[in-house]
């Protein structure tokens, strides 16, 4: 089989029938396979339809072998019953999903050098960086291996998937901590939106040297979300770099948002299924900030925000060093060594800050004022902020509210990225 290029002929997206028939296509010379693994994201990307892929190739592939699914947790929170159910559907059972922990479950295949990462990163980072995956996916027993996910601007790499659901999703602490500061460091604004940034040149020179034995092939989604339904506007399918660099060109032209002038007041809803943590509920924070105007205001409603880190000791340290801004973590990841020994949390840190530029206000019902505030945002009572921001009378893109006021409203960041011309 060649490579699958699918685009959307119409705004009502890829049908169910044309998905089902090309997800079959891209099985159809792998030969009689025995054992299949599946990575899909998790609930986290809820969005891409990667859950509705994975079900099918499930119907596609269990009457004639075994089908095990890793979902790509990278750090956060193992999946439960129900969300497995919503996204995945309820005809897999449960005991073909298995748990990825990225501290116990990885073995090093290898390392990018510090030559290497010196040098793309123009001289900012000059270490080498370890190379961890999932023991699973270097077990022969699999015939085929089926890496599944969508293709989104991404504040680390500049464009999620691809390889990154493998060296990341399925991923240990050495290359999840060092590829989140080698972004942080070379600068978010530089990144997001684009393909060959610093990070993707690292998963690309771990893909060509670490995993050309591994039989793996890639299933990526482009999709937006029109009134709260998800569309599949491309799908591509395959092994080559190739599949990657047209969905990323699709996703550039579905998934950027240019606005004409910088926002003053921007409203953005986190679903509260989705987002349950400020670590995955800042995609409010670094999505908006290339839009927001110096001066302005975002306000994050989140009425599913329990905690800070989906990790404990993540989780500890957000709430010990606090969103304190780019130069200021800098200088604590020199400084103290439970920071340095986590430089994923340290990227998170610069990744939700505004770095004093605008105001970051969370409107919350399950995490305290003084929680918030110790982590240098604003707090707002969600019940009562909503009264005045009601997303059930609001639209995507500008309201004019009843007092006159103007925002500009996103009712899922996870999909898009703002920046203003």
């Amino acid at each position: 089989m060649g490579e699958i290029y699918v685009k959307a002929t119409t705004a009502k997206g890829i049908s169910d029938i044309e998905l089902r028939k090309r997800l079959k296509e891209s099985l159809s010379d792998k030969g009689p396979l025995k054992k299949v693994l599946l990575i899909p994201p998790d609930f986290t990307r809820f969005h891409s339809q990667a859950g509705k892929i994975t079900a099918m190739y499930y119907e596609m592939l269990k009457t004639d072998c075994v089908v095990d699914i890793l979902p790509a947790l990278g750090t956060h929170d193992p999946m439960s019953e129900p969300e497995i159910r919503e996204m995945y559907g309820d005809k897999i059972p449960l005991d073909r999903f298995i748990v990825h922990n990225w501290k116990t479950d990885v073995v090093k295949i290898g390392e990018v050098p510090a030559e290497y990462v010196c040098e793309i990163s123009e001289g900012l980072v000059n270490n080498c960086i370890d190379v961890e995956l999932n023991k699973r996916i270097l077990d022969p027993i699999y015939d085929l291996i089926i890496s599944i996910g969508q293709v989104v601007p991404h504040e680390v790499v500049g464009m999620a998937n691809y390889s990154k659901n493998v060296f990341v999703g399925c991923g240990g602490s050495s290359m999840i901590n060092s590829s989140h500061m080698l972004g942080a460091f070379y600068g978010m604004e530089r990144i997001m939106g684009k393909d060959h940034s610093p990070v993707r040149k690292v998963f690309d020179y771990a893909e060509e040297y670490f995993l050309a034995e591994i039989p793996l092939m890639y299933v990526l989604t482009v999709t937006t979300a029109e009134h709260g339904r998800a569309v599949i506007h491309g799908l591509f399918a395959g092994r080559k770099r190739k599949i990657f660099e047209e969905a990323v060109k699709l996703s550039q032209k579905k998934n950027l948002i240019y606005v004409s002038e910088p926002f003053e007041k921007v409203v953005v809803l986190l679903d509260e299924k989705e987002f349950k943590s400020t670590w995955l509920g800042n995609k409010a924070v670094y999505r908006t900030r290339m839009a927001i105007k110096t001066g302005g205001e975002l306000i994050v409603l989140a009425p599913g925000i329990k905690k800070f880190g989906e990790d404990p000791e993540n989780d500890r340290l957000i709430r010990k060093y606090g969103y304190a801004g780019r130069e200021k973590v800098l200088k604590l990841v020199s400084e103290k060594e439970d920071l340095k020994n986590n430089l994923s949390v340290a990227a998170h840190l610069i990744h939700g800050s505004s770095d004093g530029r605008f105001s970051i206000t969370y409107a919350a019902q399950n995490i305290s004022k003084e929680e918030i505030e110790s982590v240098y945002y604003k707090y707002a009572p969600y019940d009562k902020t909503i009264v005045k921001y009601d997303p059930s009378k609001l639209k995507d893109g500008y309201n004019t509210l009843e007092s006159g006021e103007r925002i500009f409203y996103i009712s899922n960041p996870a999909l898009g990225l703002w920046i203003a011309e």
